[in-house]
């Protein structure tokens, strides 16, 4: 990283409250242990997450998971059940359960600033009556990620705010957005497969197999 002058990297926590300064006593007591009802009424209203996981290694991955709103499954004031719908097989976050269940989650409501966060211990169930309970079309989820809560905590609105992101007027028009099919097809560099080979077989699993 011949452009970055490693001298200036921050290397104790010491010089970084010394650059960025402390919490407030808001900031500090905002944390609770447990799904209040404040916490409950917005996952409950929430279509879209983002699970954060690490492997007994450290190395992090952060994968988001979205439904109808309420399609995470609430248990108390101290579980949550969020299903594990049909994907590419790859089950990183999965995997990284089996060998840390240290967890992170992140909440989000379409046009709402704020988001909740969420973190705990997480468990693989396949309890097939459970797992039931949060079938869409009769298709049931093929595991269900059990996440035990140890903390809660509202985090503040300025990101999408710097970003614009729930503004339509922001947005890119289609012709202007990356094409996923174009990506994966020079990541994946293999003989006929093609960006339109890939586009159809996207178009296909979205509308055949999200379930």
């Amino acid at each position: 990283m011949t452009w970055i002058d490693e001298k200036q990297f921050i290397t104790s926590e010491a010089e970084l409250r010394e650059l960025v300064g402390y919490p407030s006593e808001l900031v500090k007591k905002k944390v609770i242990s447990h799904l209040d009802e404040n916490c409950r009424e917005f996952i409950a209203k929430s279509p879209l997450m983002f699970i954060s996981t690490s492997d007994e290694s450290g190395k992090c991955d952060v994968s988001p998971r979205g439904d109808a709103a309420g399609f995470v499954r609430l248990e108390g004031d101290s579980h949550l059940i969020i299903p594990e719908r049909r994907g590419n097989k790859r089950l990183d976050s999965l995997r990284n359960i089996l060998s840390n269940p240290e967890i992170g989650l992140v909440f989000l409501i379409p046009g709402l600033g704020e988001t909740l966060r969420v973190n705990g211990r997480a468990y693989i169930t396949k309890d097939s009556g459970l797992l039931q309970t949060m079938a869409v079309s009769g298709i049931p989820p093929l595991a269900g990620i059990v996440v035990a809560v140890e903390e809660c905590y509202l985090h503040c609105a300025k990101a999408f705010l710097r970003s614009g992101a729930w503004k339509p007027e922001t947005w890119l028009e289609s012709g202007e957005r990356p094409s996923a099919a174009r990506i994966l097809s020079a990541h994946v560099q293999q003989d006929g497969v093609t960006a339109e080979v890939i586009a159809a077989s996207l178009a296909e699993g979205y509308s055949k197999r999200l379930y």
